[in-house]
């Protein structure tokens, strides 16, 4: 195997030395002496540490991390809890215990001490893998961000997605519900009460989630003494549609104002950073929240979800790119990649987050 890479690569020398004689003086002494320069530099230039045919295998690793945050924005806006992932797979929050009491013209002494008992909740990292990958004709591929993107670019999109499709699900399992009411106010003040269409798989009309809606979700937070700052809001794309129509001409300019393109932030409104995706989450009529790739039932409601950033957690450990070089059978090389993943909601009582379902 060695002594064809060798044959080949002396071949493509002699080529690459018959064209620069023939630009430079079309003699054979020429072409020996270009092919000697080429046999010497082979020879005395040290090939790249960690590199297999040109791909630094640290590269890929920093790549694949790279496009993850890159497909999955919303992920940013969550408590990263990456640095306390223990023994490579798990993550331990810690829950204070009841807050003290508050006497006004205290008359007994001594105040009687009590111990705060803490607890703690803790969420697993889970393995993603991809299914390998052929790439023929290695040789040819040299090490460029670029050429990256091209090779392992579907790849990546595919494992990202499934990561976050189950970092919303992990967030929603036990996230406070609301469901939508399609109230909408007009400019008379009078209100309607508008709906949308199914989706594939859905029957039957749904209340569409509108701007009156997100104000109630709002005051809600607001009673449930969640922080007002670092407050998000990603909405379904199909559930987005009626809430933007459901903006009057001032919202929608003020919504727009607060756009943020670079993390992905569409606009803000009444306290909430808004964010869209095809899809987020999906539960049953009972509001029991639907399972990674679980289709769409006829009574099932989409979903979107707001929270504040201290409020859900996410963690990545490991990620690697697995190769197998020159494999014979394949007549190539083999990758695969790992991405180590895991969230869940902070508190364990669930506060701070909310799943916006929509309403028959």
């Amino acid at each position: 195997m060695e002594s064809i890479k060798i044959t080949n690569g002396l071949l493509k020398m002699m080529l690459f030395a018959m064209f620069a004689a023939l630009a430079i003086h079309p003699t054979p002494a020429t072409v020996f002496t270009i092919l000697g320069v080429l046999v010497l530099l082979s020879f005395t230039l040290k090939k790249e540490q960690g590199a297999a045919y040109g791909i630094v295998i640290e590269t890929w690793a920093n790549y694949i991390i790279e496009r993850f945050w890159k497909d999955n924005q919303f992920l940013r806006f969550a408590y990263d809890d990456s640095d306390k992932v223990l023994a490579g797979r798990i993550v331990h929050i810690p829950q204070p215990g009841s807050k003290p009491v508050v006497v006004k013209n205290r008359s007994v002494f001594p105040g009687t001490a009590v111990r705060r008992t803490d607890t703690e909740v803790l969420y697993s990292l889970e393995e993603y893998t991809t299914d390998p990958t052929h790439i023929p004709n290695i040789d040819d591929i040299h090490l460029s961000y670029n050429k990256q993107d091209s090779v392992l670019g579907d790849h990546m999109t595919v494992l990202n997605e499934t990561v976050a499709d189950d970092m919303l699900i992990k967030w929603a399992g036990n996230g406070t519900f609301v469901a939508t009411t399609g109230v909408t106010v007009n400019a008379d003040g009078t209100t309607t009460v508008k709906v949308v269409q199914p989706v594939a798989g859905q029957t039957g009309t749904r209340k569409a989630f509108t701007e009156q809606d997100l104000v109630a979700l709002m005051i809600q937070m607001n009673m449930n003494n969640v922080p007002k700052q670092d407050r998000y809001c990603l909405i379904d794309d199909y559930m987005y549609a009626g809430f933007y129509a459901s903006l009057s001409g001032t919202n929608a300019k003020d919504f727009s104002r607060y756009a943020d393109a670079a993390n992905g932030v569409i606009g803000k409104l009444h306290g909430f950073n808004i964010m869209t995706r095809s899809s987020v989450v999906s539960a049953t009529s009972a509001n029991a929240v639907k399972a990674l790739g679980s289709a769409l039932a006829a009574t099932d409601n989409l979903c979107s979800i707001a929270w504040q950033k201290n409020s859900v957690a996410f963690a990545i450990g490991d990620h690697k790119l697995f190769q197998d070089t020159a494999n014979p059978l394949y007549y190539g090389d083999i990758h695969s990649c790992l991405v180590m993943a895991g969230g869940r909601v902070r508190r364990g009582d669930g506060l701070g987050i909310y799943i916006i379902a929509q309403a028959a």
